[in-house]
């Protein structure tokens, strides 16, 4: 009944199902992995934005690469904004998906140290993009900043190709080792989101928290995947079952009718020899 399934047909159907089932519960692994991550993710930001400020000396120091651990964490820092050496950062968007610039300035530590401070976001919205544009001053004197540590960005970390021939005081990276070798003074690992104080009129716009990466999509996924690699062999022994089936069916009706066509013709053959027989009487 189920020779057909060493047919061609047959036999290429089941090589791509017994494919298709490891490919699909590889996917779900897969997606289960990155729900994982996802979800660790998650946490560490959560616990690090509710963590106690701490003082930035005890994260970061010149030459340091803030860690996994350390990124987001609310740090402070006290000393004077140095805003003759202020850049402001290319290609950057706000929370509108607008372009324009991060305002990068310096901070001076009591210790004479620099931490950068990535004071938020202007628009590009100058009559040129290669002047430095008008930015509303910090607070002045000395003051104690909050924000979040952030770790050096690089091309590899974030996709921004680090442009040389700039205009003057506009950079594409926010890097404390470039940093350090343009202000020539110690730079702390890093930089500083800033999240207090907050700006007069909003200006620049500060940058909003980090929001959390949709996990349970990955989770639902995963699921997904594993459903689909069950109903592949369910699926396949329901179309298995039905040729079988079909087959039968089709192979009965063709018995059938031979059987009828056969006893039809012994009838007839049966009459003509009994009508001959009465003749060769009547004749005799």
């Amino acid at each position: 009944m189920y020779r057909f399934l060493l047919s061609r047909q047959w036999v290429i159907l089941t090589l791509v199902a017994l494919l298709l089932i490891p490919t699909m519960i590889r996917l779900g692994i897969w997606q289960m992995d990155r729900y994982g991550q996802r979800t660790a993710r998650n946490d560490l930001v959560a616990a690090a934005l509710n963590a106690d400020p701490v003082p930035v000396e005890r994260l970061t120091s010149p030459g340091h690469t803030v860690t996994r651990d350390e990124r987001y964490r609310s740090v402070t820092a006290t000393g004077r904004f140095d805003t003759a050496d202020e850049v402001v950062v290319r290609l950057r968007t706000n929370s509108d998906d607008k372009v324009g610039y991060h305002v990068l300035t310096p901070f001076v530590l009591d210790d004479g140290r620099v931490l950068l401070v990535n004071r938020g976001w202007i628009p590009a919205d100058g009559p040129s993009q290669t002047a430095f544009p008008e930015i509303p001053a910090p607070p002045g004197g000395k003051i104690t900043v909050t924000g979040r540590m952030m770790p050096d960005e690089t091309t590899g970390s974030s996709g921004i190709k680090d442009r040389e021939g700039l205009p003057e005081r506009q950079i594409m990276l926010i890097n404390s080792e470039q940093q350090a070798e343009r202000l020539g003074a110690p730079v702390l690992g890093g930089y500083l989101v800033l999240t207090a104080p907050e700006p007069e009129a909003a200006t620049p716009e500060p940058i909003g928290r980090p929001g959390d990466e949709n996990a349970a999509l990955n989770y639902a996924y995963a699921i997904q995947w594993w459903l689909f690699a069950a109903a592949v062999p369910v699926g396949w022994f329901f179309l298995a079952r039905r040729e079988a089936r079909d087959r039968a069916e089709r192979a009965g009706t063709g018995t059938g009718t031979g059987d009828d066509t056969t006893d039809g013709t012994g009838d007839a053959a049966g009459g003509r020899s009994t009508e001959a027989e009465a003749g060769t009487v009547r004749t005799g």
